[in-house]
Formats: structure tokens, sequence, C-alpha cells
């Protein structure tokens, strides 16, 4: 019970309230989520859940940034300089999607309910923009066409971590298999792969 928790290592009490945090984040939104809410689902009391974090909004900054460093963290298992090109881009996709299966309601905090709060919504970008980075410069590693340009693996990253997101919410929610979502949106990926730096539209 919250009244008779038994004391506990700092660093593994955080991780608690985390978890809790995530969990009722994900399951009824920010504006939604209370601290009452969260000290009961991490059986804490509320003031010590203050006591660790001073506001609402700082707790669930720290659930982004965790949550984050952990989507990254996957990611970046995908890359493999020495994997052929179609199984570079299968193993990215895959991790992507992986990590979505496996942390649903993460992916919720950080593309969903972070997305609906003005105060984290940059965060999101950021997060994007560190996943768009790493699949251009997967792209431009394993890509020897003529004539392509930043432009094209910069564009071409975009299309692949939208077309990634689209899916990743389908699978949040429970209708689309891991397994078919991978190889359709490998198809997908390895077409647009291999047309990169080939008649462009972009002048």
């Amino acid at each position: 019970m919250a009244g008779g928790t038994k004391r506990l290592p700092r660093a593994v009490r955080e991780q608690q309230m985390l978890d809790a945090a995530v969990r009722v984040f994900a399951d009824h939104g920010f504006r939604d989520a209370s601290m009452d809410a969260i000290a009961a689902e991490a059986e804490i009391s509320k003031p010590m859940l203050y006591l660790y974090y001073g506001s609402k909004e700082e707790l669930f900054g720290a659930c982004m940034a965790r949550e984050s460093g952990r989507f990254i963290e996957a990611m970046s298992i995908g890359f493999d300089p020495n994997l052929a090109q179609r199984e570079q881009a299968r193993t990215v996709v895959r991790e992507f999607l992986r990590f979505v299966h496996d942390n649903r309601r993460s992916w919720r905090v950080l593309y969903r309910v972070a997305v609906g709060t003005t105060a984290f919504a940059s965060s999101v970008g950021d997060s994007r923009r560190r996943v768009v980075e790493m699949v251009s410069d997967l792209i431009k590693a394993g890509t020897t066409v003529e004539g392509a340009g930043d432009i094209d693996f910069e564009l071409t990253a975009l299309a692949i971590v939208g077309a990634s997101e689209a899916v990743a919410d389908r699978i949040a929610e429970g209708d689309v298999a891991l397994d078919a979502a991978t190889d359709l949106l490998v198809g997908i990926v390895w077409r647009g792969l291999k047309g990169v730096g080939t008649d462009r539209a972009i002048t």
C-alpha cells in the first residue's frame, strides 16, 4: 500500500515512478492523468511522488526523456555497415516496429500524448529529427547511385519515418501483426531506396 512501502534505493524508486507514470499517461493522456493516480499506480504516497518530481510537467518530461532514449537505443541496433542494403533496411524497419510492438504505452506517450501537449510538442520534433538523421545516414552509407544528393537522402528518410510512424500507430492499437507490417514496409522502403538519386522531381 502507499503508506507502507518498503525503503528502496532512489534510482529504483525513480524507475518505478516513471513506469507507473508512463502507464497512466498512456492510458489517460496528459490532462486527465493525475498525480494521485500515478502515486496509486506506483504504490507510493503522493507527497513522496512530489518529493521526486515537483510537478506533473516535470514528471512527464522525465518520462519523455527516458522513453525517447530507449527508442533511439532500440533504433541504433539496426545500424550495421556490414549488412547488405536491403537487409539493413529490413533491420531498421523491424527494430522501429518491434519497439512499438513491445512498448505500446511508450509509443503512445512519445508520439501521441506529447504531440497534444503544447509544452512537449517540440520534444517530439527533436526525437523525430534524430531518427530521420539516423535513417538518412543509413541510406547515404549504402547508396551508390550517381547523382544522389543530401536532399534525396533526407526526403527519403522523412518518407520512411513517416510511413513507419503511421504503421506503428496501427501496431500500437493491436490490429496489425508485426511481421506482416515489417514485410509491407520493407517492400515500400526498398523500392524507394532503389530510386534514390534517379528521376528526381526536385531541381
